[in-house]
């Protein structure tokens, strides 16, 4: 499964575009924007499921890192603000990453 079969790729493309600029990435807009906050629980789970890339359950730091990435191979990396706050944001148990229901409550609030 691939992001481009549950995101289309203008709603991609215009969320990429909106955050180019270093620090300019916001978790909530950037799911707004690639069409994320639309989508069912499953349809989000399934998107958590592809940016777990080690399929460890969660989504580390490291792999927030290269987030932009996994929707399009020629994006930037975050930066470590950008990773920190975005880290913060979502993880509400504070064990230092996301988890699949951590996820989903981002997205879905």
């Amino acid at each position: 499964m691939s992001l481009s079969s549950v995101l289309s790729a203008d709603a991609i493309d215009c969320a990429l575009k909106d955050c180019q600029a270093p620090d300019s990435f916001n978790p909530k807009k950037f799911f707004q924007l690639c069409g994320l906050t639309k989508k069912s629980p499953q349809e989000v789970k399934n998107v958590f499921n592809i940016l777990d890339n080690d399929a460890s359950g969660f989504i580390e730091e490291e792999e927030l890192k290269f987030f932009l990435q996994r929707f399009s191979p020629g994006a930037r990396v975050l930066t470590d603000k950008e990773t920190k706050g975005f880290l913060s944001a979502a993880d509400d148990d504070s064990d230092g990453k996301i988890g699949a229901e951590e996820f989903q409550a981002m997205v879905l609030s």
